[in-house]
């Protein structure tokens, strides 16, 4: 259930699933939902982190990319850790394979905060 903090995203319909609606959603629909939140967002942005490995959304058969919730909760959390805890991509990669960064929730342990500050070049 979303918080009153996370405007909801428009769901598109997966037109592999024989027209029924699914939870699934373009790269632009994404980025289109995230903007207000995150106004700097864009789609190389986007598939810069799935280039990083932080990110794997499904592929049609044709290639394009398609986000489940799970998938936008994640890039959420990515970019809140990224705006909000000034982290690297190393250690949000870190964080969230380490289950310490909770999907949910972009606040990581004062630990993990700290880990990457000496590090940053």
């Amino acid at each position: 259930m979303p918080t009153s903090t996370e405007p909801s995203l428009p769901l598109e319909v997966d037109e592999l699933g024989g027209g029924r609606p699914q939870k699934s959603m373009t790269i632009g629909a994404v980025c289109k939902g995230l903007a207000q939140e995150f106004p700097d967002i864009s789609i190389s942005k986007i598939r810069y982190l799935e280039d990083q490995k932080l990110l794997t959304p499904r592929r049609t058969p044709g290639g394009y990319r398609l986000y489940s919730p799970s998938d936008v909760v994640r890039l959420r959390t990515i970019l809140r850790l990224q705006r909000d805890e000034f982290l690297p991509l190393r250690v949000i990669r870190q964080e969230l394979a380490s289950g310490r960064a909770d999907a949910g929730d972009a606040s990581v342990t004062s630990g993990a905060s700290t880990a990457g500050a000496g590090k940053r070049k």
